[in-house]
């Protein structure tokens, strides 16, 4: 049983959603401020982290900003607005995925539980590129000897523009594997995924060598023979 907390200030909506969630199989702890986050974190753990962005105390790109500089727990950023930035700053500050309120329900815990298998991961593939190693079981990606900090969402990006080397893939391809829906032509967030993965691999953002855009066709990583 996933464990999630669930941080959300209207406590009849956090009602609501915790009781539908636990119906679906998921333990379910609610909190109602951002400052309470990192304390109750640090005194228990949770399998995925849900997050609202307007809170007392701190809001949740904050929240989202101080757990990333301490662990790659999972988190889902809900929001009731529908200005781009915002959820460009909650992917930039490491939020694997967001949602706009209200949501649908099953689509709640359909994007919590494709969050849940990005984590967990899937079979027992090593992949090995050069002098990048990707081990899915263990979540675990390396280059040389640098270990890279990777959310769930990075990590599987990476693992996918990997196995795929030297293949052009859309941002169709690309989010429907992180989230089993078809880019409707505004999501951002294949390509805010992009952007960290090369600061975390050193790729220059200005002259990238090593994961290339292809204009108006998405991205490739390119195998190392090719990296000039």
């Amino acid at each position: 049983m996933a464990r999630i907390l669930y941080v959300e200030d209207d406590i009849k909506l956090s009602a609501l959603i915790r009781d539908y969630l636990s119906l679906h199989g998921f333990e379910v702890y609610c909190l109602h401020r951002g400052d309470q986050v990192l304390p109750w974190l640090a005194r228990q753990q949770a399998d995925l982290l849900l997050l609202d962005l307007m809170l007392p105390g701190l809001d949740g790109l904050e929240v989202c900003r101080q757990l990333r500089a301490q662990q790659t727990l999972p988190i889902l950023m809900l929001t009731a607005r529908g200005n781009d930035i915002d959820h460009v700053l909650g992917l930039e500050l490491g939020a694997d995925d967001y949602i706009i309120k209200p949501v649908e329900p099953r689509v709640l815990v359909a994007r919590i539980k494709a969050v849940l298998r990005r984590q967990t991961g899937a079979g027992s593939e090593v992949l090995r590129l050069g002098q990048l190693n990707l081990d899915r079981v263990a979540r675990r990606a390396t280059l040389g000897q640098l270990e890279l900090e990777l959310t769930s969402s990075e990590f599987e990006l990476l693992y996918l523009l990997t196995s795929k080397a030297g293949t052009v893939l859309s941002r169709d391809d690309i989010i429907n594997h992180l989230r089993g829906i078809d880019f409707d032509g505004h999501d951002r967030s294949a390509d805010v995924l992009v952007s960290r993965l090369r600061r975390k691999l050193g790729d220059d953002p200005r002259e990238p060598r090593c994961i290339k855009t292809v204009w108006n066709r998405g991205y490739l990583l390119l195998p190392p023979e090719e990296q000039r």
